[in-house]
């Protein structure tokens, strides 16, 4: 189909691609990975030909007259027109649209050819002709610039994050219509799960080399991790050699006497051989502050429901959130997740329902739109707040060697944020977050633009984390790496509906699945109305026997006087934590120590145990 034949190409630095030459084959699913700022951008515009290589071309099949689409990462924000103009017009006719192939752009289609391309793609893609574009969410947005593109029938598609953005069912819908498309495809993602259910083949970048694993994602992490240790192996034996011949030809006129010149010649080639490696890139080292342990309760919601303009976003909706829950919450775009963080949090107040808050909650936010970056500033300014000194756990670091550990160069760190990247953008709102002492942490899709080396690092913070955990994302695998359970929107039900569920993506899924197969099956049977009425009627007449006793007097203010009970014991928790935070503490002798440490575990364990009864009499007193 088409062979990238010795393509080299740099920008003032390391060559990103260095002597590339691969060839890809009809019927391909090319998934490309590497590093942030590896090259995987800059190789998808040459194969579109939006740029020259410095070195090497381009060459499609002898008489192939091969037809290339790429669709970018960034959704154009200057588009006013609609749906199916914007898929029918020249990519030079829309501000925005340059470089994006359409139907119109090849210049032997007739305009009823045109037409009917555009009808054939509307429809097949689900989409309205009339509507507005700039009305449209990101995600729809992303949708029809899509079917502009298989419009223009390419034989080759170029995709450039496709999943940033998008929704979980959004993200569905695209992986399920790829599926089906009979094309050549090529697609760079941080989405695992999506990279797993396309992908047949595996591009990776490294260090100015392209390889080509000829195999699914899966099983390339099994290889890739082997060959990684087998290099590492192998360079080590090369550097002990090195320094064996290195010490040789130190040796003076000793070693002069005996040498033989082909030796010395060896040894040249090896130092330029050295001279020449390009290490394995530097990970990034995350490491999360943990502050001083808050109360066992984090929040509870009961009977909350929220809506703006009588549109029901949250419809009486109960939770407790405990110390160490670590939720992730899931809806489409719009529906209101990021509403929900902020009752959860306080940061709203309820139109129904009440939300008590626990004690001594320190929070760190690392939100969707990162308005917590000043794009004016540098990276040094944002995360070191004007110092030039940040403090990582107990010890102090200077403000460019901590960045460094988020893989921003000195010269990097010193750029201002609205010249960095989206992958950059978060490394520097990762390294502000890890800065901040927190028992509750709160991510809004904090893995757009992340490379998969630091999305495993970020899992490994966040599942070794003691405190708490809310988390708003669309990324299937981080979910299931990371949670224990999801807040759900489901508003196909009713609206405002939100159901909490055990596990992760894959257990929701399970869960809805089962609840869709049992409604089937009871719309299938036509006893399944007979049998629900009886049983509902079976179900008033046990009422009484099956409904849990009414509180007594006693057990009413024994209920009343609980939450008075808790702020007491949460209070005396915090003081002896604060106490034993002391290092004059340590001095007091063994005995002190450990008379204090008891009482702890024991205010503690009443603690636990006030908030379990709590929950119980909560439970009973509400039938």
């Amino acid at each position: 189909m088409i062979t990238l034949d010795n393509i080299s190409i740099g920008f003032r630095g390391p060559q990103l691609l260095d002597d590339v030459t691969v060839r890809i084959s009809q019927g391909d699913r090319i998934g490309l990975l590497g590093r942030n700022g590896a090259g995987k951008t800059t190789l998808l515009k040459i194969l579109a030909g939006d740029i020259t290589p410095d070195h090497g071309s381009v060459v499609p099949d002898a008489g192939n007259q091969l037809r290339v689409a790429r669709l970018t990462q960034d959704v154009p924000s200057d588009i006013d027109c609609n749906v199916h103009d914007l898929i029918m017009a020249k990519a030079d006719a829309i501000p925005g649209l340059a470089g994006s192939l359409g139907p119109a752009d090849h210049a032997t289609r007739e305009s009823w050819e045109i037409e009917q391309l555009t009808e054939e793609t509307l429809s097949r893609m689900d989409l309205r002709g009339d509507v507005a574009f700039a009305s449209l969410s990101s995600g729809m947005k992303r949708r029809v610039l899509l079917a502009r593109t298989i419009a223009a029938k390419p034989d080759l598609l170029l995709l450039d994050e496709p999943t940033n953005h998008l929704d979980i069912p959004s993200i569905l819908w695209l992986e399920n219509f790829l599926k089906s498309w009979q094309g050549t495809l090529m697609f760079i993602t941080h989405d695992r799960s999506f990279l797993q259910s396309l992908a047949d083949r595996i591009w990776e970048i490294d260090r100015g080399r392209l390889f080509d694993w000829t195999c699914d994602y899966p099983t390339f992490l099994k290889r890739k991790a082997a060959a990684l240790e087998a290099e590492e192996k192998q360079n080590a034996l090369f550097d002990k050699r090195l320094a064996e011949e290195e010490a040789w030809i130190r040796q003076g006129i000793k070693a002069r006497r005996t040498r033989n010149e082909g030796r010395v010649r060896a040894l040249k080639a090896m130092r330029v051989e050295r001279g020449e490696r390009r290490n394995t890139e530097a990970t990034a080292k995350l490491n999360l502050q943990t502050a001083a342990r808050g109360g066992a309760l984090v929040a509870k919601l009961e009977n909350v429901s929220f809506a703006y303009d009588d549109h029901p976003i949250v419809n009486d909706f109960s939770t407790l959130v405990m110390r160490g829950d670590k939720i992730g919450i899931i809806g489409p775009n719009g529906a209101g997740k990021t509403t929900l963080l902020k009752l959860i949090l306080g940061g709203l107040e309820p139109t129904e329902g009440s939300i008590k808050l626990g004690t001594n909650l320190k929070v760190a936010y690392f939100d969707q739109l990162r308005d917590t970056l000043d794009p004016e500033l540098t990276v040094t300014e944002n995360v070191g707040g004007g110092s030039d000194k940040v403090a990582v756990g107990d010890k102090t670091k200077h403000i460019v060697g901590y960045l460094q550990d988020y893989l921003f160069t000195p010269d990097r760190a010193r750029t201002p944020v609205k010249f960095l990247s989206g992958g950059e953008r978060n490394r520097a709102l990762l390294a502000k977050l890890m800065t901040q002492p927190a028992n509750v942490i709160v991510l809004d899709e904090p893995t757009n633009d992340l490379d998969a080396e630091t999305l495993e690092m970020l899992e490994e913070q966040l599942v070794n984390f003691d405190g708490t955990l809310l988390m708003v994302s669309h990324d299937r695998t981080f979910l299931n790496n990371v949670v224990t359970s999801t807040i759900v929107f489901e508003h196909d039900e009713a609206p405002g509906t939100v159901n909490e569920y055990n596990g992760g993506y894959d257990e929701w899924e399970a869960a809805r699945a089962n609840r869709v197969h049992a409604a089937a099956k009871d719309e299938s049977n036509p006893r399944s109305n007979k049998s629900k009425n009886q049983s509902a009627k079976a179900s008033r007449e046990n009422t009484d026997t099956n409904k849990p006793d009414r509180l007594s007097y006693n057990e009413q203010r024994e209920l009343k006087q609980l939450p008075g009970k808790i702020e007491k014991l949460e209070a005396k928790i915090e003081k002896l934590h604060a106490e034993m935070a002391d290092p004059d503490f340590y001095q007091s002798g063994g005995e002190a120590i450990a008379a204090t440490s008891k009482v702890l575990r024991d205010a503690e364990s009443e603690l636990e145990t006030a908030y379990a009864r709590w929950e119980e009499l909560e439970a009973r007193g509400s039938v």
